[in-house]
């Protein structure tokens, strides 16, 4: 199969996607809901789409094309309402968050799909593994090479956008002692990790040529990279989010992916260079496991920093940016959260050091996330 065209998009457009936990609100495990809640969202007239994920406990929601980030916000908003009012008729609950705290990954059943079959054949047990939740951003590129370079310039920020966003501290029941261990499970898979260093269109069709003549890989999505090109839509997609406690918070991460991106294309503040790459996986363990207590190490100076400070110093450095999008109020809220060293992990932590029971912890989670929207 050749590589789509990469079809044209408005430069700095977003579109997010939420995977999210359907729970039962008996003991608040995962339920297998989502064909219900399928058929039951199919009523309502919404933006964006409501679509099945690898196992039957999760959903997936996404925007559609959107300008700005408080658009982003009403729109997840609208859907995060429609989906609160079916989940209450269903007696169940939606969740967010990276991994749910103490699910079973063999108990899990793979949703009826051809896709998700035919996955679950080639992986064996790490598809009910991939029980777990992430936020996609996509972010419009005006042309193919401009994306591949936006793509590269944006790798020496995944430790910042893996420490805002985590939240996945418990796994089957254990503090894991890692803020986000959903990245360890994505890792299992073959073709997960960095993209390619591939600077231009042209190089990167060489690439895709020489994998699919492999037989390993078919289609952009066999790749699982923290970011890859989406050449349909005419984006590049970031990957290794965990899925927020809160739409709100789901939000204002697009927002400092929109003023880093506008950053990248307007300035072109630096080349991306395949050295970059030398710390690349060093700094994401560290934001996986100590969230924004890491260490972070600059590609190009070999300078260590506290990550915490070098996302303050980025933020700085984008603050025109960020008021060109529309972005300065998430900003100040996401460096309002760093300020108190606080992110949905510490939250989780927080919640269970004084209940001593996930379940209840799940249960509070729950309510975070349906907000202000009625019960039915």
């Amino acid at each position: 199969m050749s590589l789509e065209p990469f079809q044209q998009s408005a430069a700095l457009s977003l579109g997010v996607e939420l995977e999210l936990q359907l729970v039962n609100t008996h003991d608040y495990d995962l339920a297998p809901y989502a064909e219900d809640m399928l058929r039951m969202m199919a009523k309502y007239k919404l933006p964006g789409a409501v679509v099945p994920e690898m196992t039957s406990s999760m959903i997936e929601i996404s925007t559609g094309v959107c300008r700005s980030s408080s658009e982003v916000l009403g729109q997840l908003s609208q859907i995060r309402d429609a989906l609160v009012k079916c989940a209450d008729k269903l007696n169940i609950a939606v969740v967010g968050g990276g991994t749910h705290p103490f699910q079973q990954w063999h108990e899990r059943r793979i949703y009826d799909k051809p896709r998700f079959r035919e996955l679950s054949d080639l992986y064996g047990y790490l598809s009910k593994q991939f029980t777990i939740f992430g936020q996609h951003v996509h972010v419009g590129c005006p042309d193919a090479d401009s994306a591949l370079l936006t793509l590269h310039r944006m790798s020496r920020y995944i430790p910042h956008f893996i420490a805002l966003s985590a939240s996945s501290p418990y796994v089957q029941g254990q503090d894991t002692a890692f803020d986000s261990a959903r990245l360890n499970s994505v890792f299992a898979f073959p073709l997960s990790g960095r993209a390619p260093f591939a600077l231009t269109w042209d190089e990167f069709t060489v690439y895709f040529n020489k994998m699919t003549k492999t037989g390993v890989v078919r289609s952009m999505k066999d790749f699982y990279w923290d970011i890859r090109p989406k050449p349909e839509f005419g984006t590049i997609e970031i990957r290794v989010f965990d899925t927020p406690l809160t739409v709100e918070r789901a939000a204002a991460l697009s927002a400092y992916v929109q003023s880093l991106a506008s950053w990248f294309m307007n300035e072109q503040p630096f080349m991306p260079a395949e050295d970059d790459y030398l710390v690349y996986t060093y700094n994401r363990f560290q934001a996986c496991r100590f969230g924004l207590d890491a260490v972070y190490v600059d590609p190009a100076t070999g300078e260590h920093m506290a990550l915490r400070e070098h996302i303050l110093l980025t933020m700085h450095q984008i603050n025109k940016h960020a008021e060109a999008v529309s972005a300065s109020s998430s900003l100040k809220v996401l460096r309002g959260d760093i300020n108190r060293n606080h992110n949905d992990a510490r939250w989780l932590r927080e919640r269970q050091g004084q209940e001593r029971l996930l379940a209840e912890v799940i249960r509070q989670a729950a309510g975070r996330f349906r907000g202000s929207a009625p019960q039915s």
